[in-house]
């Protein structure tokens, strides 16, 4: 199939009547989109006299100014060596065959955690295949609680194949877990942070689940301070479900806190964020201009205006420099979600949102006369960016992905209009019929399939086949996505007069309290983690990025809705978090010599 590009051509008589002129905007990469569109901007605000339902949706708590005002020093070439000879030390220390197993192990940990993972990924793997091969031919080396639970959490991170099984050595003849490992604080502390790895149906692991989270929280004796904010941070939340960005920044304080710094790690983890911060603010930079040229945000007063909150998203899901077309990209996607997530859940009538649906199903720009005229220009503003996209693409790697990209978009469109039709019947779905439609309308189908082609990996055909069938790994991580959305925006949805989220929907299904149902999504989501564990660690079409990446989706959902809802009603501890990865440098003490 043929890619269409139908950038409205000024001979098209829909659109000659009110949209003549030049360009609705500039990609990402610079190029115009067509000649004949006007800047939404210009269009002139249209106020439809059939009254208008309104969330108050808080304004955006960004000046307008906040993404030029951004600076940085760490985008100057001198950083960029200084950085380079540190490398050069740790490829070193990975590659030194001297070094233990148990201590290699911790090193690479320490790496991640730090948020250099990305630069010494070939070094990372051979040293985790040495210390395979190590491990077999030396069984009893790493037989400490510590070092056993290390290497199955990073062995599982890395998606090599390591059984539950090597816990069994730590059980007595009753089948409990011994006793004295109670006093195993660091080993306990490990065992808590490997049980999140598990898969569906190992027990052993909820076990050492249940066992290590109760006895840490009754942690007492003498114990390392360090130590012991790290337990602190553990059970408030795991590392495998903490947004990588924000845990970077965590862990590079509290690393430089402990009596065993490596100082090489700590110089390089503190360069390294800094000058990916400056390649953040220039990417925000670009959006900024992009989103003022769209003009979503001023002219349609009804929907949320967040293009910081949709950037600090995208950055949740890929922050390494090496990714800023998709990084920007994502930032794009998400804030076309929003606001037309607020066409369906807030301002359109039910008539017009049928006719929406049809519009962005056929994806054809004739369907615009039919439109009214605040849905013209998010139809346009939809069509014309993702079909740039898709014309990147098609550049790059010649093929053509429209077909894809549309039917995401249809199907997102008809779970909303699924959504919309429940409020205005008043009609309260059963859980399960809520949830087949919600994991859709979450749009975490929509974030990932154009995540898949952003980031510029070779496509296979097995892979189109998976996106187009929205394989478990896809659908998992957008049910945890949803979940997470529940449970942060459920009393505010309410509130507006909603009746469908997966708590009311449970409520009205079992009779039982709110608090009940919350337990009750906190236990799905934690089996659906075990759902995405296994997909994202068996064999699949899927490059490890994008495996990474859905995994990431998971992570900064719950990121966002942890303390309620930080994408749509941002407090000051949101604004914090973003703060102190976009406009806050780590201190360094300068040694560029």
């Amino acid at each position: 199939m043929a890619l269409q590009l139908h950038f409205m051509p000024l001979t098209c008589s829909v659109i000659t009547d009110f949209l003549p002129g030049h360009a609705l905007g500039r990609s990402a990469r610079g190029s115009h989109l067509s000649r004949h569109v006007k800047p939404l901007a210009s269009i002139e605000t249209y106020e439809p006299m059939a009254p208008r339902r309104s969330a108050n949706y808080q304004p955006s708590i960004w000046s307008h100014n906040f993404a030029g005002s951004l600076k940085s020093d760490y985008a100057e070439e001198r950083y960029e060596e200084r950085a380079a000879k540190l490398k050069e030390e740790v490829k070193h220390m990975l590659d030194y065959e001297d070094v233990g197993p148990l201590a290699r192990l911790e090193l690479i940990d320490d790496l991640q955690r730090l948020g250099l993972r990305y630069h010494f990924e070939k070094d990372i793997k051979r040293a985790l295949d040495s210390i395979i091969c190590f491990q077999a031919d030396n069984e009893r080396v790493l037989c400490s609680l510590h070092a056993t639970a290390l290497r199955f959490r990073i062995l599982r991170q890395h998606r090599y194949e390591v059984s539950q099984d090597v816990f069994k050595s730590f059980k007595d003849r009753t089948g409990d877990f011994m006793a004295c490992l109670c006093e195993d604080f660091k080993g306990m502390l490990s065992l808590y942070e490997a049980s999140y790895l598990a898969f569906e149906g190992e027990n052993l692991l909820d076990e050492a689940k249940a066992f290590t989270s109760t006895h840490l929280k009754r942690l007492k004796g003498n114990i390392d301070p360090t130590l012991a904010e790290q337990v602190t941070h553990a059970l408030e939340l795991p590392l495998h479900w903490r947004m990588a960005r924000l845990e970077v920044r965590w862990y590079i304080e509290a690393y430089e806190r402990r009596k065993d710094t490596n100082h090489v790690l700590l110089e390089l983890a503190k360069l390294d964020f800094n000058v990916v911060q400056s390649t953040h603010q220039r990417d925000l930079k670009d959006l900024s201009r992009w989103w003022r040229g769209m003009g979503l945000g001023d002219r349609l007063s009804f929907a949320r205006d967040r293009l910081i909150e949709c950037f600090f998203w995208s950055m949740g899901m890929v922050f390494e420099p090496q990714f800023g077309y998709c990084r920007k990209g994502l930032t794009k996607v998400t804030a076309l979600i929003t606001t037309i997530d607020d066409v369906y859940d807030v301002y359109g009538s039910l008539d017009e949102l049928e006719l929406f649906t049809d519009a962005v199903e056929r994806w054809d720009v004739n369907a615009v006369k039919q439109l009214p005229h605040y849905m013209k220009i998010c139809f346009l503003a939809l069509y014309n960016t993702v079909n740039e996209m898709a014309y990147d693409t098609l550049k790059e790697q010649g093929c053509d992905v429209i077909p894809y990209l549309k039917k995401v978009w249809a199907d997102l469109c008809k779970a909303f209009l699924v959504e919309a039709k429940w409020y205005f019947n008043r009609y309260t779905p059963t859980l399960e019929d809520y949830l087949e439609n919600a994991w859709i309308s979450v749009s975490g189908n929509v974030i990932l399939v154009h995540a898949y082609f952003l980031l510029n990996q070779d496509i296979t055909e097995e892979a189109l086949e998976c996106l187009e069938s929205y394989s478990n790994l896809i659908r998992w991580s957008s049910m945890i996505f949803r979940l997470y959305n529940d449970l942060g925006t459920s009393t505010a949805e309410v509130e507006k007069g909603e009746v469908a989220t997966s708590i009311q929907c449970y409520m009205h299904e079992t009779g039982l309290s709110e608090e009940l149902a919350r337990e009750h999504t906190r236990h799905l989501i934690n089996e659906m983690w075990k759902k995405m564990n296994k997909d994202g660690a068996s064999d699949s079409p899927f490059p490890d990025p994008f495996i990474e990446t859905t995994i990431n989706l998971a992570r900064i959902s719950q990121c966002t809705y942890q303390n309620g809802d930080g994408h749509g009603a941002p407090d000051r501890k949101k604004k914090d978090q973003i703060l102190s990865l976009l406009a806050e440098p780590v201190f360094l003490m300068e040694r560029l010599n």
